[in-house]
């Protein structure tokens, strides 16, 4: 990689994991579509996954008491299905529509949850969603690596406590992960020229911009972390519409 490449991608990674630092996901979404200006995107994807193998075993390790154990029991094998499904998509379907279709569905939760409504609205969902939220986000996961906008949407409905809800969806989003690790490497893109070098080189940044956003949570009120998720995650899914109006059908 030329160095002025590397220069750029260094405060994309720092920024990115300040963002997961703050609120426990969002690093992908935030890295992926700034790295792929300059970088292929088969080397940006499996890139960010070894940060965020990193970064979200750091902060679900350490916050490890405070992991919902029985939202990742409901989640995880609806999570594995869609994952194998969206293995399969992969090879028979084109970008345009299932991303144009996450960033409406994004938008449309996102738009909801930033209404002033009444409390009766903000009624937890019930455990039976676990099975579309987690067959989606395997999904989305696997095509795209953007599934964790629908774990989050998921998991800030039935997580109060935003300690819990941040330790929870780290280490949904290692779980997956670490799934599509071994799926990249079983396809060989951990054995393209310096990307593991690279990967090296950015560690210590995105390591750097974990701290940073971990310190800043602490001071910022929890009704204002808990709206500015909705406001990434409309960011994210504006984002989705429009690399998938860009891609081809």
């Amino acid at each position: 990689m030329p160095l002025e490449s590397l220069a750029i991608a260094a405060p994309v990674i720092f920024v990115a994991y300040a963002v997961f630092g703050m609120t426990g996901f969002g690093a992908a979404m935030v890295a992926v579509p700034l790295l792929v200006q300059f970088l292929p995107l088969q080397f940006a994807v499996p890139l960010v996954v070894l940060f965020d193998l990193v970064c979200t075993a750091l902060v679900g390790g350490r916050n490890w008491r405070q992991v919902s154990r029985g939202e990742l029991k409901r989640l995880f094998p609806w999570m594995l299905l869609g994952i194998a499904l969206g293995v399969t998509l992969l090879h028979n379907a084109g970008a345009k529509w299932p991303l144009m279709l996450l960033g409406t569905f994004v938008l449309a939760v996102c738009i909801k949850g930033l209404r002033r409504a009444p409390a009766t609205t903000n009624a937890p969902l019930s455990g039976r969603w676990a099975l579309p939220f987690g067959v989606f986000g395997g999904i989305f996961s696997a095509l795209f690596g953007t599934g964790g906008p629908i774990y989050t949407i998921y998991l800030s409905r039935r997580l109060d406590a935003l300690d819990q809800f941040r330790a929870t969806i780290s280490v949904v989003i290692l779980l997956s992960g670490v799934i599509r690790a071994v799926a990249f490497g079983s396809a060989g893109l951990y054995s393209q020229p310096q990307i593991l070098s690279v990967a090296a080189a950015l560690l210590p940044v995105s390591l750097l911009g974990l701290f940073a956003g971990s310190r800043l949570r602490t001071r910022v009120p929890a009704e204002m972390l808990k709206r500015s998720i909705f406001v990434l995650l409309a960011i994210a899914g504006a984002g989705a519409i429009y690399r998938g109006w860009l891609s081809p059908s």
